[in-house]
């Protein structure tokens, strides 16, 4: 018995999805199994081939994955430290854009080849083998990084940063190559390399020229919204508040102006978000953490949304040639193209460039992108969606489950333990004070076990202690123990200089 959405059942199912999502995704924690691959796996459960609920519908799918795609990228742009970046920054622009060429170029070939087979079920043509290998040419950020928080496992030699960059602006050059191969193959034009240049540079540059331009006009309208009004008649949780849906909305005219006028509108969205996450944000840290709730919440959307949309026994008709196909990517696909954008980058070890060939996980982005064939009546899009599908599926199974194994193996995880700088504490942006931590040791002590015998930095007060998961109030009659951490607040150095 098969349940189709209709108005009236659509918020009770999508509720119990979520819930069921989120319940049954605690499970990733304890198997190792990244949580988005959880959520795909809910769907799948619960559509046409599980529990019998009928959701086929390619254009709204493909609107909820544009609007996720938005949310998804600006929040990874905001979360982007350009200090961080700015050493790797080189590797990582030629993963987003050679890389992706090449994986997409590569791939396309082999799956050409595999189409000459007698023995396969699939036979494209050149164009549309260059087109499903376009589709799965970029790489996903989530599931990589949910793993990485999860275990808490920091990498060595700014391999995080350059994941990061990679990640999150690979998908605007993937998004450009599918729809330039999908307009070749509908309206029967030739692909040159010129037409290719061209659209390539068009895109790239209108994106980027648009991103910082909607970037600066966001912190304009951050600033203008402070300025208006009395600033006395508005609480920090409104203003919040009001910020971030003044963000949400500067997203989406991004992305809307940038692709009305011919651009990247991906690329243009994910420059805004380092635009403004690298800037003097006011309520900075409340507002990334809705952006990352939002955030959360549209991969969530996306995966089992994008798991009810596929019909699980379509997928074993090329569950043979999918599996090749996902292999090949692995082992020669991804590999191939990593070392190819490396080759200028002497410094960068084997161990890192076997690590970021590695890490090459498909996600939520390229069944997206598979759902643009199928809308433009692609000859075989169908067969590309299902192999797209079980790629994915494979990728997270395989790369997924093995991120902090590989990493460990190859020497690049770092055992040290992370520094916590400011315990969840936010000061206004008009306060001319900072925050630091210090951690207490046997000479801090050696006069004893007081706040008073402490010397602290000048010009510091104690606000907190934190010993052994518990937050302390000081005062002057606290012992203080080796180990223990402090939050020091401190004058700016401006604002002492005044005094």
């Amino acid at each position: 018995m098969t349940t189709i959405l209709t108005g009236e059942n659509m918020l009770l199912v999508s509720s119990v999805l979520l819930i069921a999502g989120v319940l049954i995704g605690k499970t990733s924690y304890r198997t190792g199994l990244p949580l988005l691959l959880v959520f795909l796996l809910v769907g799948m459960l619960f559509g046409t081939d599980g529990l019998g609920i009928q959701f086929g519908d390619m254009h709204n799918a493909q609107l909820v994955g544009m609007v996720a795609l938005c949310v998804i990228l600006f929040s990874g742009g905001m979360s982007t430290s350009l200090r961080a970046i700015r050493p790797v920054l080189a590797p990582g622009v030629m993963l987003s854009t050679v890389g992706v060429l090449a994986t997409a170029l590569v791939t396309g070939l082999f799956i050409f080849w595999l189409s000459g087979m007698s023995w396969t079920n699939i036979h494209f043509a050149l164009l549309p083998s260059l087109l499903l290998g376009a589709t799965m040419s970029s790489t996903d950020s989530a599931s990589v990084f949910g793993i990485l928080g999860t275990q808490k496992a920091r990498l060595r030699n700014n391999l995080r940063p350059m994941l990061e960059l990679e990640s999150g602006s690979n998908d605007p050059m993937a998004y450009m190559l599918t729809l330039i191969l999908i307009e070749a193959i509908t309206l029967g034009g030739e692909l040159s390399a010129g037409m290719l240049v061209g659209q390539l540079l068009m895109q790239f540059g209108l994106g980027a020229a648009l991103g910082v331009g909607t970037g600066w006009m966001t912190r304009r309208l951050v600033a203008f919204y402070r300025r208006i009004g009395d600033k006395g008649s508005e609480d920090a949780g409104q203003a919040t508040a009001m910020l971030s849906i003044l963000i949400i909305g500067s997203i989406f005219l991004t992305y809307t102006l940038t692709t009305a006028l011919g651009g990247n509108g991906y690329l243009a969205v994910y420059i805004c978000g380092i635009a403004v996450g690298n800037s003097e944000l006011p309520y900075k840290r409340s507002i990334s953490k809705f952006m990352d709730g939002l955030t959360w919440l549209a991969q969530i959307v996306v995966f089992l949304m994008l798991g009810l949309l596929v019909n699980p026994h379509e997928m074993l008709s090329v569950a043979m040639v999918s599996f090749l196909i996902g292999v090949f990517m692995i082992a020669v696909g991804r590999p191939l193209s990593v070392m190819l954008c490396f080759l200028p980058f002497r410094r960068i070890g084997l161990n890192t460039r076997l690590f970021v060939s590695w890490v090459g996980l498909r996600g939520a982005v390229p069944i997206i992108f598979a759902t643009y064939p199928v809308v433009a009546d692609v000859p075989g899009a169908g067969q590309i969606f299902n192999i797209v599908f079980f790629v994915t599926i494979l990728s997270l199974v395989v790369q997924g489950t093995t991120v902090i194994r590989s990493a460990r193996w190859l020497g690049l995880i770092d055992d040290t333990p992370e520094e916590e700088h400011d315990f969840g504490v936010e000061l206004a942006e008009e306060h001319p004070t900072s925050l630091r931590s210090m951690v207490l040791t046997a000479e801090h002590l050696a006069l004893g076990d007081t706040l008073r015998h402490i010397r602290l930095p000048e010009g510091s007060l104690v606000m907190m202690i934190h010993r052994d998961g518990k937050y302390i109030v000081p005062n002057g009659k606290v012992p203080l123990l080796p180990g223990d951490r402090l939050l020091l607040i401190s004058a700016d150095a401006e604002s002492a200089s005044r005094q």
